[in-house]
Formats: C-alpha cells, structure tokens, sequence
C-alpha cells in the first residue's frame, strides 16, 4: 500500500472534525483537496472508512478500528515533540520519577513541595509501581530516578543509600500502651492486630520477632499497604508495626507513634539510570531528598 503520511493526517483531520468541511480548515487546504486524499486513502486500503448518508460522513467499523491506531501514534508523536521543547528549557524539562507506593504517599510530596518553592511549575511525574516491576522499569532507562527499599542496584543503574531507620510501632488515640515510651514484643500479646499481606518481607520479620519472643498476638486484620494498615489502627481495629514514612505521614488524626524495641531495618535508596542522560532537575531533586530525609530521620529521632 503506497499509504503516506498525508493520507493519514487527511483522516485523522475528518474523524477529528466530523465533516470535509472542518478537516479542510484544520488542515489550511482546500474542500475538494480533502475529499480527493480521503477518497485515495480508502482506493488504497480496498474498503470505505465512511458512509455518506445526506451529506453527512459517518465513520464505518474499520474507520474506528484505524482512527484508534492513528491516535496512538500521533499521542506518541505529541509527545517526543513535548519532549524535545522541554530540553531547551534550563532546568531540563520534566522528571519522570518512579516509586514504590508508599513513597509516592509519604516522601514526595513533601519533596515536590520544597522543589515547588525553589523552581515553581516544575513539571514532575510520579509513577508508583511495586517490585520487581520497579527495578525492571529502571533498568531498562525509563525514568530519571527511582526511589526504592532495595539494598542492591539493579542492571544498568547506580544505587545510593538516602535514609535507613526502624519499623515503628502505631497505635490509635486513647490506647493504654501509650503510656510507654518503647514497646517490647510482650506489649503486643493478646493484642488485635493488623498486618500486611503474608507474603510481605516486612510482615515475615515481624512474624518470625514474635515467634521468637513467644508472644501471641490476635491476627484480625491484613491489608497490603501499610497507608490502609495505619487507616485500620486509626479506627481504633488494633495496633500495628509499619515502616517510619508512612507512619510519621498518618501520625496524628487519632494515630500516635512509639518506638519498638527490636530493630527491623527499613532502608530507602535513590536508584539512577546508568545510561540515559542527568540533568540539572534530577541533580536538584536528589538533593531535595537528601533534605527530606534528613528532616524526617529528625522526627524519628524525637520518638
């Protein structure tokens, strides 16, 4: 099929306007131009992408079946030309950051807040995404930076450590076990409480501390995030043990924090892509993190 990019842009002009007219308009040429290239495009394919019915062009099955292929296309053109205007910029366009979930709830925003109020309308685009998924997605260059739990960089990246803590204990307004400052693994017996998934890494070290200390506690509630855990102990459901970011981010609001007194490590490193090229935004948002985290281990150091 001798089909040009011409025809292409004809059709995409008529499905996008409804009528020759309109597309004629749109595209600065002429009526009788517009209904000569549309009429070629459709000798080429063998089929009608239209009826015409009292004057009228309505696009037939397969001109809805092509018109979503051509957006696709076009979407993506729209795109790499975004793109390519974004690099003349000095401060190198937009960041394309990519996360586990819990940091794009608890770490980022309070970043992106403070790039807000160095460079204003940045233009950043956060993407959450679980691992192993995370880590494939880095390596295969497709973000500027990555935030993730891991202690290890994967393929074609570059893995710096930012903040390392402990797990930290929450429970609801009012809880007697507030009135201590630490919480053992004795503290919990008898307890209602709410876990993450089993097959969470974080959940299996904690099972294995209480099995350990021989503490039984009443497993009623699990959830796979630890933002939906602290929700749970919020409503007064049981307590629970989460990571610090997630935790200080829900404190208060009827969810208090204390410490726990066996250390399960929580660490967050900064994973950066090997070969797609640094610029000065992402350069400035690594070291808004390190800023961030600083503040946060702070806050922890205050519990």
């Amino acid at each position: 099929m001798n089909i040009s990019h011409r025809h292409i842009e004809v059709f995409r002009a008529v499905m996008t306007s409804g009528s020759v007219t309109a597309a004629a308009a749109l595209l600065h040429t002429s009526q009788p131009t517009v209904s000569r290239e549309l009429a070629r495009l459709e000798q080429l394919l063998g089929y009608g992408l239209f009826d015409r019915i009292k004057g009228r062009l309505l696009p037939t099955a397969p001109a809805l079946a092509l018109y979503e292929e051509v957006q696709r296309s076009y979407i993506g053109l729209e795109r790499i030309v975004e793109a390519a205007a974004n690099l003349a910029r000095p401060d190198g366009g937009q960041l394309a950051v990519a996360c586990l979930p819990a940091f794009a709830h608890a770490l980022l925003p309070a970043v992106c807040r403070r790039l807000h109020a160095e460079a204003g309308m940045v233009r950043v685009a956060i993407t959450p995404q679980e691992s192993p998924l995370l880590e494939e997605w880095l390596s295969a260059q497709r973000f500027d930076l990555g935030l993730t739990e891991s202690v290890e960089a994967p393929p074609g990246t570059t893995l710096t450590p930012l903040l390392s803590a402990d797990e930290v204990c929450v429970l609801p307004d009012g809880h007697p076990l507030l009135a201590r400052a630490v919480l053992t693994p004795q503290d919990f017996a008898g307890q209602p409480f709410v876990s993450l998934s089993p097959q969470d890494a974080y959940r299996l070290q904690l099972d294995a501390v209480f099995a350990a200390a021989g503490v039984a506690r009443q497993l009623v509630w699990e959830t796979h995030s630890a933002v939906s855990v602290c929700a749970l102990v919020r409503e007064g459901l049981g307590v629970a043990i989460v990571n610090p970011l997630t935790a200080l981010a829900m404190a208060g609001q009827g969810l208090q924090l204390r410490r726990f007194a066996v250390s399960v490590p929580f660490a967050v490193s900064v994973l950066l892509p090997q070969f797609r090229p640094s610029t000065p935004l992402a350069a400035r948002f690594v070291a808004l993190l390190r800023q961030e985290a600083a503040a946060l281990q702070q806050r922890l150091a205050r519990l």
